[in-house]
């Protein structure tokens, strides 16, 4: 009875520790990421560093909760899951649009760095700042 006591200890002690970080609430996911398909060129993302020092850990900053007309399969979920190059129904967002407008005036990403660099701070805000051809 105490081998089986202990046995499921020590699975329950397991299941902590591998969902430690989402307890906590600490960012999971890869450390980068490259966003390809764009004409001027991949951006290459550090997932990481957005997760845990931009986004205050938390994945809703980026990673909206789903729409009605395409429900998510899991709680985070990579961009182009839904948003494709152009729009396809029942989405109404392309994948650009849903980081930014044609002219990268607001959105997603260009809406948070213009608020950071009002704060003092120097994020990208140019198109090839973050687009450029090498990434692949």
């Amino acid at each position: 009875m105490r081998r089986v006591h202990l046995v499921m200890a020590l699975v329950a002690g397991f299941a902590l520790l591998v969902s430690a970080p989402t307890v906590l609430g600490q960012a999971q996911g890869p450390d980068t990421v490259v966003l390809t398909g764009a004409p001027m060129g991949g951006v290459k993302f550090p997932h990481k560093l957005h997760a845990t020092e931009h986004a205050a850990n938390k994945c809703e900053t980026c990673h909206h909760p789903s729409k009605t007309e395409k429900p998510a399969t899991a709680p985070q979920q990579k961009c182009t899951d839904c948003h494709t190059k152009a729009a396809e129904a029942p989405m109404k967002t392309k994948l650009q649009a849903a980081f930014h407008n044609p002219l990268a005036k607001e959105g997603t990403c260009v809406n948070c760095h213009l608020e950071v660099n009002k704060g003092g701070k120097a994020a990208p805000v140019k198109c090839l700042d973050c687009h450029k051809k090498e990434n692949k």
